[in-house]
């Protein structure tokens, strides 16, 4: 078995729910697959002598997963206050409308259509709920409307899709586009160095305890790919699905719809700097 010390960004050994961090308490969703992962981590946030709390990401809409958030945090003593989204892909918001009825709570996205309530989130926006502090990042190229939560009190960041705990994320074309991902990414790396960040809580796979190590991975990683897709249209390969078949080859053929939505994003990339 592979050290996880060895592994980028330094993933805990397990993904379950319970406590990340002092403030940030995961609740697993049971909606596994080759693109979740372990299912999507739906996280409550509070301060330790709060009897508030945040959720980022109520999840797929589980009757059964809603609930045990709200159980989960009741258990801790806390009534949920507020919901966040980091963005609108199902597997994170699909639940956040009935997950409000059944908390009573405002859902806050960047995506007017996504909110429930008068406000919505932007980059610089603080949340103050219970007396917890979470800075909202724009962190855009997964999706248009991809936001990060830096949680200072824990040197922790939220990364929704834009840093996994396991594997890479895809960047989701033509909503998603790499040249806003890669500013995103390096912003993230700018509060792992200004900062102190040092934990990913992502919105999939483990807790990862080397944040600097994951987004420099990251990086590195979509700069061998962007090379390689150069390399496959200087030598012939046209359109995605070939270029796809050629540079993930070694990745699992279920992923290539996904793959091919990141190869659609770095074909427009290069065709944008004149590249290709």
């Amino acid at each position: 078995m592979t050290d996880a010390a060895v592994l980028p960004g330094q993933p805990r050994n397990v993904v379950a729910s319970g406590p990340a961090t002092e403030r940030a308490v995961n609740v697993l969703a049971p909606n596994a697959s080759a693109m979740t992962l372990d299912g999507t981590n739906t996280w409550i946030v509070a301060e330790p002598d709060s009897d508030l709390a945040v959720v980022i990401d109520p999840g797929p809409l589980d009757e059964g997963h809603l609930r045990a958030v709200v159980d989960a945090a009741e258990q801790a003593g806390r009534r949920i206050a507020l919901t966040l989204l980091t963005h609108g892909h199902a597997d994170h918001a699909e639940g956040a409308a009935r997950f409000a009825e059944l908390t009573g709570t405002r859902v806050r996205a960047l995506d007017p259509a996504l909110r429930l309530g008068d406000e919505g989130l932007a980059a610089g926006d603080v949340i103050t709920t219970g007396g917890l502090e979470l800075r909202v990042v724009a962190t855009p190229g997964h999706t248009s409307d991809s936001l990060s939560f830096h949680l200072p009190a824990d040197r922790a960041v939220l990364t929704g899709d834009t840093i996994l705990g396991r594997g890479t994320t895809m960047v989701a074309h033509p909503d998603g586009r790499l040249g806003e991902y890669l500013a995103s990414l390096r912003r993230l790396r700018s509060l792992t160095v200004d900062d102190g960040v040092h934990t990913v809580l992502p919105g999939h796979g483990p807790v990862l305890e080397d944040a600097q190590g994951a987004v420099e991975f990251y990086l590195a990683h979509r700069a061998h790919r962007l090379a390689q897709v150069e390399t496959a249209v200087e030598n012939g390969h046209r359109g995605a699905p070939a270029i796809v078949a050629h540079v993930y080859a070694d990745v699992d053929p279920s992923l290539w719809p996904a793959a091919e939505l990141s190869v659609r994003a770095q074909l427009d990339y290069l065709g944008e700097h004149g590249l290709i």
